[in-house]
């Protein structure tokens, strides 16, 4: 039986064979893509051939593409571990053709290597063709029918509609019929029963689609029409997951030697044996599928955040966390612990797992730590839910409550439905529903962006010339229409530009587009499939004429000068903290410059200022821009250029050098580092688990800078008449102010242990408990004190609410003695949330002791009296 890394191994050998080159996986976090987050398709680093910006040669190519579908159109993530074959993270082995051959051509190769190659059973395969579309004019795919005629009987060529057998990149873009390969994996028992064209695409799980061969021959217009693509392209995607499970006999994806190593790593870390028990499979399977997910969008450069790609990495994680949580027992750190295993797996495949497995191991067990706090917390705010439904009477949870816990503690509606089952309660699913609904519209409305079809005024590839020139004759090449919340704008295709559109971390360029009769603002460079997209607010009245592209020079070399300072700080940063140090991120602007990198610890201020020398140092050398456009790959890494995980590098790149720093980069720089003036950090922090983060400033940002320290120092001066010996001043002033506190301090605890002694003699007994209550006016943290040395005074049989008020400001706190919690039920935390709506504030705490704020002072004596009652002696 072959593994699943020979079966990769043997797909790229065979399309090798007929032509292909065969070509690294694209990182699976986009970064260049303003319409995509993730690459979710094989397709996804193609589209700039495919839509003719970018030379298709080589015109045949193979790979096994990592892909992430969670969001958006490709959505699976709720079917994940529930059946045997959806997925998050997978592997998409896919061969294409641009302009070379067509239909008959992938049709032969796609057989040959299942059957011929692999030693697939015909019997056992089926493919679908589509069916055509009279609203759309379309007509069967015959061409494609005929050719697998060639190799299958015609009961095994299924018409398949339109939803099935019409392949689209988007709302618009290219398109094209395709034929799907399914494969009846059933026991023969189960054929002789029914046929297998009878369960294609009828979602049978051991009747499952296995290859897509998708025809590209369209391209889809805003307005829903089809034009024919300049070229054909040939686009196959083959599901590797599911194409190991076929081979290997299994009947599911779970069950193949990809999944098995991890679950049964899972299942020795938790102590539970996997096939026993429906729902600890279940999240096993989460958590095996997630866990690859996670680590390679880490690998790729995609930590787990709260905003984009980010969000849906940290979603992802914390859906895997509360699996093994609830269903797993794991109630600390636990995903962290498999990744070992996943790179033992993997790691030979995708070398990038092997180079960052520390920092995906410290991410995954921050991410971990944290949301199992935050677990924590939600399952408290669930139960405080669950107390006053219990209390009003009520068996069923509010909707929208639920729809919070999600919203803010990340608890999936299944969780908190399961935790109210146990505690005899339902949920108001249909609400929680209506809320979702809510949010997503919300979503929706913010992000829409509606686009025309792009005008064609010639034809004709772009040229960008921004590395020579900052301005260049030019012409419009096309142009659409954009509006999103509600504005419009306009975006350009020029056929020769110097605008560098943003891409890198470097923000695009801005200038003006000059004719002899109008000036047009560029506001904005966007880069979108290759191509720099110029945005402006106003189309150009005359589009057709002669322009001259002239970039804004004076933001250009302010990026460009911070843009230089990022490579110079990474050099920099290697010398004083070692070589494992890794760019991960940067921005740059006119402005400012952020460089992150991998680092476990926090940079110390003596080491801020060795990186702060070495590169100041570089500065005073005026070292020149030595640059290499086209360099052969091994070439420049044989030139000392480091590859970063998480990009995509072609067979030609861009080596930036100055002096000792050499780097790929395709963005603009200044011609010397002399034109960076001088570099000052203002920050170091921590972005994440694992990577540093430093901000700082160039040039005139830098001057400014030093200005307004030089403006602050003065003015600190000033209030201590000028003083020369400023820090011993300062020093004398803060031994004053620690001495005048601490006496404050001493009057303060006196205060309260008169008042508590007041209290106490004041005290009232009812039915055998003694209840201290009062309303005065007091800081709250003495009022907590006060109640506290109350508690230690008294510490049985005692009911103690102190009402007090500080600056106009209401507090409420509360303390009860552990035999009155015990013998009559009573909660501080629920009482003092009732009492707090007579002072228009809400509070909580534990069984003991609670405390509300609030903003009506009138009624803080009906707030005591209120505990008291509620306290039912």
């Amino acid at each position: 039986m072959m593994t699943a890394n020979e079966i990769r191994e043997s797909f790229k050998k065979f399309f090798e064979s007929k032509g292909h080159k065969i070509e690294p996986s694209a990182p699976m976090v986009i970064k260049d893509d303003p319409t995509l987050m993730f690459t979710n398709a094989g397709m996804n680093q193609w589209k700039d051939i495919i839509l003719g910006t970018r030379d298709p040669e080589p015109r045949r190519r193979a790979d096994s593409q990592k892909c992430l579908r969670v969001s958006g159109k490709h959505n699976d993530l709720e079917e994940v571990g529930h059946d045997t074959y959806h997925h998050t993270m997978f592997e998409m082995l896919g061969n294409w053709s641009f302009g070379d051959y067509f239909k008959e051509g992938a049709i032969d190769m796609a057989w040959e290597y299942l059957v011929d190659v692999l030693h697939l059973d015909p019997k056992d395969l089926y493919v679908t063709v589509f069916e055509g579309s009279p609203e759309e004019n379309l007509e069967r795919d015959d061409e494609a029918a005929r050719y697998w005629a060639k190799h299958v009987p015609t009961d095994h060529i299924i018409n398949g509609n339109k939803h099935d057998n019409f392949w689209e990149m988007g709302d618009t873009g290219p398109c094209g019929p395709c034929s799907e390969i399914h494969l009846d994996s059933r026991t023969p028992e189960e054929k002789a029963k029914v046929p297998g064209r009878e369960l294609v695409n009828k979602d049978d799980p051991q009747v499952i689609e296995i290859w897509n061969l998708v025809f590209m021959q369209f391209n889809r217009k805003a307005d829903g029409s089809l034009e024919k693509l300049s070229m054909n392209v040939i686009d196959t995607g083959m599901g590797f997951e599911r194409l190991v499970r076929a081979l290997q006999g299994k009947h599911s994806n779970y069950d193949t030697d990809i999944f098995q190593p991890i679950i049964k790593e899972i299942s020795r870390l938790s102590g539970l044996e996997y096939g026993k028990d429906e729902k600890t499979d279940v999240a096993m399977r989460v958590v095996a599928d997630h866990l690859r997910a996670v680590a390679f969008s880490i690998a790729d450069g995609q930590l787990p955040g709260n905003a984009k790609a980010g969000y849906v990495i940290r979603r992802i994680l914390r859906r895997a966390v509360r699996y093994a949580y609830t269903f797993l027992g794991q109630k600390e750190t636990f995903l962290f612990r498999l990744v070992p295993t996943l790179i033992a797996e993997m790691g030979e495949a995708y070398p990038e797992l092997t180079a960052q497995r520390e920092l995906i191991m410290r991410v995954i067990k921050e991410e971990e730590d944290s949301f199992l706090r935050t677990l924590s917390n939600g399952i408290n705010m669930l139960n405080d839910a669950m107390d006053e439904v219990k209390k009003e009477g009520k068996t069923e949870l509010d909707g929208a409550k639920a729809f919070r816990l999600f919203d803010t503690y990340g608890f999936p509606l299944d969780l908190t439905e399961l935790i109210c089952r146990e505690n005899g309660l339902t949920v108001d699913e249909k609400q929680f529903d209506e809320e979702m609904q809510k949010q997503k519209q919300r979503a929706r409305n913010a992000a829409a962006v509606e686009n025309s079809d792009w005008t064609e005024l010639r034809q004709g590839e772009q040229q960008f010339v921004g590395y020579d020139y900052t301005e260049y004759e030019c012409h419009i090449l096309r142009y659409r229409k954009v509006t999103q919340k509600k504005n419009t704008f306009y975006e350009l295709v020029l056929d020769n530009t110097p605008f560098y559109g943003e891409m890198g971390g470097q923000v695009g360029d801005c200038g003006v587009l000059v004719s002899e009769n109008e000036t047009v603002e560029i506001i904005d460079t966007k880069r979108e499939n290759g191509q720099s997209i110029h945005i402006v607010k106003a189309l150009p009245k005359q589009p057709e004429a002669d322009f001259m592209a002239c970039v804004d020079t004076d933001k250009r070399e302010a990026s460009a000068a911070n843009h230089t300072a990022t490579h110079l700080l990474d050099y920099a940063l290697k010398q004083v903290l070692g070589d494992h140090i890794e760019q991960k991120g940067s921005y740059v602007s006119p402005d400012t410059l952020r460089f992150d990198f991998s680092h476990f610890q926090k940079v110390t201020d003596e080491e801020i200022r060795q990186v702060e020398r070495i590169v100041n140092d570089m500065i005073r050398q005026d070292i020149p821009l030595d640059e290499h456009r086209d360099m052969p790959l091994d070439e420049a890494k044989k030139m000392g250029a480091i590859a970063l995980f998480g990009e995509k590098y072609g067979d030609k790149v861009r080596v930036v050098k100055f002096g000792p720093s050499v780097e790929f980069c395709g963005g603009i720089h200044a011609r010397s580092t002399g034109r960076i003036g001088m570099i000052k950090i203002i920050s170091e922090s921590s972005v994440a688990a694992g990577i540093r983060r430093i901000e700082a400033k160039t040039g005139k940002e830098c001057e400014e800078l030093l200005y307004n320290i030089e403006d602050a120092l003065k003015a600190i001066r000033a209030l201590f008449n000028n003083a020369k010996d400023l820090k011993g001043v300062i020093e004398k002033y803060i031994e004053e102010h620690d001495s005048m506190k601490k006496s404050i301090e001493s009057f303060q605890a006196e205060a309260v242990e008169q008042t508590k002694d007041k209290l106490l003699a004041q005290a009232r007994m009812v039915n055998g408990v003694k209840v201290v209550s009062a309303v005065i006016p007091m800081k709250p943290d003495m009022a907590k004190d006060l109640v506290f040395k109350v508690a230690a005074a008294e510490p049985g049989h005692l009911l103690c609410v102190v009402g007090s008020v500080y600056e106009g400001r209401p507090t409420l706190s509360v303390m009860i003695s552990k035999d009155l919690i015990a013998d009559h039920g009573l909660n501080a935390g629920q009482m003092v949330r009732e009492a707090a709506k007579l002072i228009q504030g809400g509070g909580g705490g534990q069984p003991h002791f609670a405390t509300a704020g609030g903003k009506n002072p009138d009624g803080l004596s009906a707030a005591v009296d209120k505990v008291i009652e509620l306290a039912q002696l």
